[in-house]
């Protein structure tokens, strides 16, 4: 049953909504998506505050045009899959790269990043970049280690001390 014009002006609105809060989004054709495919992906996306929708592209190119980024929309080819990531600017297009791996009828068109329309090899070279929690563990652990070597040197002075006196120990007759 097709929507009507106020259910239409409600998804632009929505649409424009979550393009105004995002940090980056992802674009792909779905030619092969199935409604398992769709559960898994959104369930993915959920852990990781992704939000996975597909809307009409002249829906699509409204919303965009209203949350103020002008990206033409209709230049896809095929219905449309838009993936939003709230939180992490490299989570949706992760999460889109890895859903993709055993799907060849599917492919990624682009995405936003910044604002601007980036192109499919920019979007494969994102999801290729650690994500926001593995850098922040990597700093944690550049941090560390200078204390943790530190710890270590210290320990080693102790060490050295108690085998000189276990030496010391077993060379004194009892």
């Amino acid at each position: 049953m097709p929507k009507t014009r106020a259910q239409k002006g409600e998804i632009v609105n929505e649409l424009a909504d979550k393009f105004g809060r995002m940090k980056s989004a992802v674009f792909t054709s779905i030619s092969g998506f199935t409604m398992p495919d769709a559960d898994n992906l959104r369930a993915k996306g959920r852990e990781q505050g992704v939000e996975v929708m597909v809307a009409k592209k002249t829906l699509l190119e409204k919303a965009l045009k209203q949350s103020g980024l002008e990206i033409d929309a209709k230049g896809f080819e095929g219905s449309v899959l838009t993936t939003v990531g709230f939180e992490d600017e490299i989570a949706p297009a992760k999460i889109m790269a890895t859903f993709l791996k055993d799907r060849e009828s599917m492919k990624i068109l682009g995405g936003i990043l910044e604002g601007k329309l980036v192109d499919a090899a920019s979007v494969k070279t994102l999801a290729s970049l650690p994500s926001k929690q593995e850098l922040l563990a990597k700093v944690v652990g550049s941090i560390n280690a200078p204390v943790s070597g530190f710890v270590n040197v210290l320990a080693g002075n102790l060490r050295g001390l108690v085998t000189v006196l276990g030496a010391i120990k077993d060379k004194k007759p009892a």
